[in-house]
């Protein structure tokens, strides 16, 4: 493992600071548990101001809307225990299941706001009369550790999270170029291609919550619009570019096409695609690689009478495609320079309409179910703590309900529940060293200061590394919360050991409650991804399906896609579930497409339009309802051949109708490109069961 950065050091004397400020003023002004305005100091703190910001505001939120809903339900129910557990546990999962909703740093509302109700309500039961007393001190209490944070996370060297952008942009952009080069190559396959693929996704989805904390950075509303349409286009490219693949293999490997100048272009698009990106947005605009490329694929465009062979018409779809990758990728790049520069100006290249949906996908099953989860087990924490008459149970209870929360949006949450026992454990066991052996000697704060610096410098450098992120966050927050500071020294062993265990036993059940009720992993959830997909490909192929806004249903379907892809393990497979994944979506879209250019073909061609469309309706939904893919009908495969061979003699005998032979074309590119997605032409293998 590396030594610490000057940057991770700086993060942790921050925080280190500002949690004994946070402490300090806490014993200054006698509140009951100054030690959680040190512990909040720790848990908002970010290397990046934004993130501080945006965290602070929400904890806040979050904190005071728990600690109204306690104060409102204690006082009439804590006479009911059985019925106060339930009204514990709904209300923990309400919010819980709300917070799944969105992805930005706002959902720390809901999320906190769900599990400091059992925080504050729980201690409460045995003296009902103090609940009022204590959700304001904890309110207090929590409060100043988020202003103390705030202001020294925005005074003391501030780090923006604009340049981190940058860094992450230009990470996806070193995997974007190494995926576009292979599949321009003709290469889908590969473990090295495969796991490019999921970091690509992996990137585009962790951006969501770092766009989200950009307000809080004083970056100003134009960088911010540029950086979401950055990452709009960082989406398209990946299904976009895999989309040419299928084609140029066809073409060029099992048919043995070489059109003049074809691959030479290739090559030429792949060097630009893998050279430096120029810093100034004006540089990208002057480039000229991009207009040349454009001209050079309009040259090679294959005239309406060629599309009557096979070659013709695979490298009239196959330009199709190269032109849009170009496009988007111009767009990228010149998105880029404008946010390192913070200009305004910029000229989008890529124009579609499927740009500007906002929609995204919600599988609102698995979140009932995780939510569910953690519901059952607050229910069934509260009733052994009933039954046991444990009077420190509550905490029992309380930390159960925490990690249940945490990580009920992660496919496989039992390993990181683990983690969150270890971490306690460990603090346990700091703590009690303090408490037992170090606090005796300390007779003043400035000491106070000393012996804690060692630990928890050191604790916090590891930090802002992900891979550490969690266990030294909680070592660093239950530690200050065991030791539970005063303003005067008061230890007993006995009650130490009885009120720290409890938390240890109740994420000890936490863990093995999340083992027994979620023993699946990401291949569930990749299943339940891969039918919900199939759904869209039948309410896109079907004509009596409304479609309000097909830019919405675009969205929805690419979001999925991301989701779909980082589940998938990487591989070396031509059927590897990832591609077949692109496939589906694919095939969606050119069905979206037929329906678009259906408006604007003679009443013959739309009817072998929609005898398509409803083949491949009904294949999809025997998909569905065998809940595994199945072989694709020779029937589907024949239709689609057969419409094609008429909307290309459609597309020669107008072909001096300039309109009438851009929708015609427009109509092949989606037959083409949905025989391909269906019958692709890597070796068939026998179909993979999908997991139920």
């Amino acid at each position: 493992m590396a030594f610490p950065s000057a940057r991770e050091w700086l993060f942790s004397a921050k925080t280190f600071a500002a949690a004994m400020i946070a402490l300090y003023i806490g014993l200054a002004l006698e509140l009951p548990r100054p030690y959680w305005a040190m512990a909040t100091v720790y848990i908002v703190s970010n290397p990046f101001v934004g993130a501080t910001r945006s965290k602070a505001l929400y904890r806040a939120f979050g904190t005071m809307i728990g600690a109204a809903g306690a104060v409102l339900i204690v006082p009439p129910f804590v006479e009911s225990p059985i019925l106060f557990s339930v009204i514990v546990a709904l209300w923990t999962g309400t919010l819980l299941y709300l917070s799944m909703f969105d992805r930005s740093a706002r959902s720390y509302v809901f999320l906190l706001a769900g599990y400091t109700l059992p925080l504050i309500a729980l201690p409460a039961v045995t003296n009902p009369t103090t609940v009022f007393d204590l959700a304001i001190t904890r309110t207090e209490e929590i409060l100043l550790g988020i202003v103390v944070a705030s202001i020294v996370g925005s005074a003391v060297f501030p780090s923006r999270l604009a340049p981190t952008l940058i860094e992450r942009t230009d990470a996806w952009f070193r995997d974007a170029a190494f995926y576009a080069c292979e599949t321009l190559s003709g290469h889908i396959a590969g473990a090295p291609i495969s796991a490019a693929r999921q970091r690509l996704a992996a990137t585009v989805n962790g951006l969501e919550l770092l766009l989200s904390q950009l307000t809080y950075d004083h970056t100003r509303p134009d960088i911010i619009r540029r950086a979401r349409a950055l990452q709009g286009r960082m989406q398209i490219f990946l299904p976009l570019i895999s989309s040419m693949a299928d084609p140029l293999i066809e073409l060029i490997g099992k048919r043995g096409a070489h059109p003049e100048g074809l691959e030479q272009l290739l090559k030429d698009v792949a060097a630009w695609v893998g050279s430096p990106v120029p810093r100034a947005e004006k540089d990208v605009e002057d480039e000229p690689e991009p207009d040349a490329l454009r001209q050079r694929i309009e040259a090679l465009r294959p005239p309406v009478e060629a599309l009557a062979s096979a070659e013709g018409a695979l490298l009239s779809n196959a330009l199709w495609r190269l032109g849009q990758v170009i496009d988007v990728w111009q767009d990228i790049r010149a998105l880029r320079a404008a946010i390192l520069n913070e200009t305004s100006e910029w000229r989008p290249h890529f124009r579609h309409w499927r740009l500007g949906g906002t929609a995204r996908f919600f599988d609102r099953g698995m979140m009932l179910f995780s939510t569910g989860v953690a519901v059952s087990a607050i229910i069934v924490a509260c009733g052994l703590w009933i039954e046991s008459g444990w009077n420190d149970g509550a905490s029992a209870v309380t930390l159960a309900a925490i990690a249940c929360c945490f990580f009920a949006a992660l496919d496989e949450p039992a390993p990181q529940v683990f983690t969150f026992f270890l971490a306690t454990c460990l603090s346990v066991v700091l703590a009690g060293l303090y408490i037992f052996v170090v606090l005796p000697k300390v007779h003043d704060f400035p000491m106070l200061v000393l012996i804690f610096s060692v630990p928890f410098l050191i604790i916090g450098t590891l930090i802002p590394r992900p891979r550490f992120t969690l266990v030294t966050m909680l070592t660093a927050v239950n530690t200050a919360t065991f030791i539970s500071i005063q303003s005067a020294y008061e230890a007993n062993f006995f009650v130490f050991i009885n009120s720290n265990l409890a938390g240890v036993a109740g994420l000890l059940f936490a863990f093995i409650w999340t083992r027994m009720t979620r023993p699946f992993g990401a291949e569930l959830a990749a299943a339940r991804l891969t039918r919900s997909a199939w759904a869209d490909i039948v309410v896109s192929a079907s004509a009596t399906a409304v479609i309000e806004d097909q830019r919405d249903l675009y969205a929805r379907m690419l979001d999925r896609l991301m989701q779909l892809l980082p589940r998938h393990a990487a591989t070396d497979s031509h059927r590897h579930p990832s591609i077949e994944s692109f496939r589906d979506f694919r095939i969606a879209l050119n069905a979206l497409d037929l329906r678009r250019t259906r408006r604007k073909l003679p009443v013959e061609l739309q009817t072998s339009v929609d005898t398509v469309l409803d083949a491949l309706r009904r294949y999809f939904e025997l998909c569905i309802a065998r809940r595994a893919r199945q072989p694709v009908p020779a029937e589907l495969i024949r239709d689609i051949e057969t419409t094609s061979a008429q909307v290309t003699s459609r597309a020669i005998a107008q072909a001096q109708d300039v309109v009438a032979e851009k929708w015609l074309r427009d109509t092949l590119h989606a037959l083409i490109g949905m025989r391909l997605s269906l019958h692709p032409p890597a070796t068939q293998t026998p179909p993979r069961e999908e997991p139920a």
